[in-house]
């Protein structure tokens, strides 16, 4: 797990732009602490569809750079084709969730590596088939052994290394961090469609430093939103009626280019997933004029991408 220390450095990273706490939305921080040869070694193995059972997935394959890190299609496929029951949450920015997996199951990113791994229809292996190809690979098993200073590669190496890869996939430098930094205006449609987003109440739940990501909230409080049984919400970890259809609030963080949107990837377009929102979560109907400019802010949010976000 992340130390505490760790997460504290984060934090301290995250508030220490002056100037910003009376705004619901925080500047993703320049840099945050993790280690470079781990993370490189975790950069292979994310390419690599060495992890999975007939060698034809990888994490790359349900998180793709050239579409914010996230699936183009609304499922993604696993071994033989299989199909998941979920929309791929983009690993941009993924060290700032609250918890990982749209129903928070994992609690950290070492975790959420873990899961794909082992999940049937994703890439279906075990740990001891993770680690016994890993060793008899030249490559790995003497990268481990530098990393280590040892000659065996356990699941939880595995974990860690990924996970330290996945805190290098920050995206700081969106139009929107750079205006809140006093780094450089916004266009005029962007600043009335961050005053829409505040006023409409989108802010309580979309805040913070991934404008999402830190609370978990119903799908359908004002209109209720049909569930399918296979749903992967808080509602099948807790049993508990009041969790139907209660997910992780997903980041907005460059969510121009994470279509389709919601865990059902039932919305194909920005327009189309503002107007589902509007009616199942806040109740209102925007105008024309408020959609356009919600819009403009929304893709103000879009930054470039990470050195880090190509196959080594």
């Amino acid at each position: 797990m992340l130390s505490l220390k760790y997460y504290f450095t984060v934090i301290m990273l995250c508030t220490s732009t002056v100037g910003f706490s009376i705004e619901p939305i925080t500047p993703i921080p320049l840099r945050i602490p993790y280690d470079s040869a781990k993370a490189r070694l975790g950069q292979h193995l994310f390419f690599d569809p060495i992890l999975s059972r007939d060698r034809s997935v990888a994490c790359v394959s349900c998180h793709d750079f050239a579409h914010g890190g996230t699936d183009s299609r609304s499922v993604s496929s696993g071994v033989g084709g299989a199909q998941g029951s979920m929309q791929s949450p983009t690993v941009l920015n993924a060290v700032f969730n609250i918890a990982q997996f749209w129903n928070g199951r994992a609690a950290t990113l070492e975790d959420q590596a873990m899961g794909p791994i082992h999940n049937p229809v994703e890439m279906a292996m075990s740990s001891d088939e993770v680690t016994s190809r890993l060793m008899h690979n030249p490559f790995y098993r003497q990268e481990f052994a530098r990393i280590h200073g040892r000659s065996t590669i356990t699941i939880t190496d595995v974990a860690e290394v990924i996970a330290e890869y996945e805190k290098t996939l920050i995206t700081p430098n969106s139009p929107f961090d750079r205006y809140l930094r006093h780094k450089a205006p916004l266009s005029a449609a962007a600043v009335r469609g961050y005053e829409f987003f505040k006023r409409a109440g989108c802010a309580s739940c979309h805040n913070g430093v991934l404008v999402g990501g830190n609370s978990f909230q119903k799908f359908g409080v004002i209109t209720p939103y049909p569930r399918k049984s296979n749903t992967d919400d808080r509602y099948a970890l807790t049993g508990k009626e009041r969790d139907k259809n209660v997910f992780k609030v997903p980041t907005l963080r460059n969510i121009a280019q994470t279509a389709p949107y919601f865990h059902d990837g039932s919305a194909q377009t920005l327009s189309e997933a503002i107007g589902i929102m509007s009616r199942h979560n806040v109740g209102i109907k925007p105008t024309q004029q408020e959609e356009g400019d919600l819009i403009a802010f929304l893709e103000s949010l879009t930054a470039p991408l990470p050195a880090t976000a190509k196959k080594p």
